[in-house]
């Protein structure tokens, strides 16, 4: 997939815009985030055009990955951080704001007051044994 001209991602990949990266790779690329919630927030992007994750090709996947993987103990190391979340909003509704896959290397610090993984997604729903056994196996069918 090409570059998307009104795309911020797509223009820091082609130079057109300044970011403070910090890797790049054939395929990735990482920077810190411009607007931090934390020291040390880096961003770790496909340098290919991908609104969502699913959408990412084979190349475009593993790149994006193997830079993430190299790089979350060396984000935590230079902050100094005691641990890290690592996460991916994949589309509007999980609170993607640049429409193109970032993941997210998030430092964390004892007693930061940040919340677990499990805070972003609101109330967690009530299912029986039999919802969740009917989802797992529509998961498995589909896989």
């Amino acid at each position: 997939m090409t570059a998307a001209d009104d795309c911020v991602f797509c223009r820091i990949v082609e130079g057109e815009l300044p970011a403070r990266t910090v890797a790049e790779r054939d395929g990735a690329m990482a920077f810190l985030d411009a607007n931090p919630l934390a020291r040390g927030h880096t961003l770790v992007i496909p340098t290919a055009h991908h609104q969502h994750l699913q959408e990412l090709d084979g190349h475009s996947a593993h790149a994006l990955y193997e830079l993430l993987h190299d790089l979350v103990a060396v984000v935590e190391e230079s902050v100094g951080a005691d641990a890290s979340n690592v996460a991916f909003n994949n589309g509007p509704a999980a609170g993607q704001e640049v429409p193109h896959v970032h993941g997210h290397i998030i430092p964390r610090f004892e007693d930061d007051g940040g919340n677990p993984i499990h805070a972003v997604a609101g109330t967690p729903p009530e299912l029986s044994d039999e919802e969740l056994d009917d989802i797992a196996a529509d998961i498995a069918d589909r896989a």
